[in-house]
């Protein structure tokens, strides 16, 4: 199965609105709820917000929101693209040779098909050379998180605290590029 990798143009942000609350669903309904999921979603994915995130990154070296989509980009869906995973970039705030991979999510039919891989992939080679590592955190109960994170040679570096209910933490990981 082909994965082509692009740079996100705000035509995508339905589809990665779509993707996000799908995977969300998928990995997180039985440890937050499904009602919790959705404020969530619609809290982080705002259409806005994506906007901006998207548009803040196009054309910077230290930034990048990219879409996968499979080798044809009919989805019948009405969305402008066949979004089946995303990742978002940028420096981290307290080091810049740090990339920050604040977002990498993947619809759920798409997992374990290599397109979470793809994109992590093309992130390396487009910004190999303005990080030294790239840092993320998962929820320390998304098993499948954790287990594709250490499978791309990431390294639990440490845990903290989130706003989340249920005293939830997270896991920090980290690996060089």
């Amino acid at each position: 199965m082909t994965h082509a990798v692009r740079q996100a143009t705000v035509d995508d942000i339905w589809a990665v609105h779509a993707t996000a609350r799908q995977s969300w669903h998928a990995a997180y309904d039985d440890l937050l709820g499904a009602d919790r999921v959705d404020d969530i979603v619609d809290e982080w994915y705002a259409i806005g917000d994506l906007e901006s995130s998207i548009s803040d990154t196009s054309g910077r070296a230290d930034a990048a929101f990219l879409v996968a989509e499979g080798s044809d980009a009919a989805t019948g869906d009405g969305f402008a693209s066949d979004c089946r995973g995303f990742a978002h970039v940028v420096p981290w705030p307290e080091d810049a040779t740090v990339g920050y991979l604040t977002r990498l999510y993947v619809r759920p039919d798409m997992w374990g098909e290599g397109v979470g891989t793809t994109l992590l992939e093309a992130l390396e080679t487009a910004l190999g050379d303005t990080f030294d590592r790239l840092r993320l955190a998962v929820l320390a109960d998304n098993e499948r998180g954790i287990s594709f994170s250490e499978a791309a040679g990431f390294k639990h570096v440490a845990t903290r605290e989130t706003d989340l209910p249920n005293g939830l933490e997270e896991s920090v990981y980290e690996k060089s590029v």
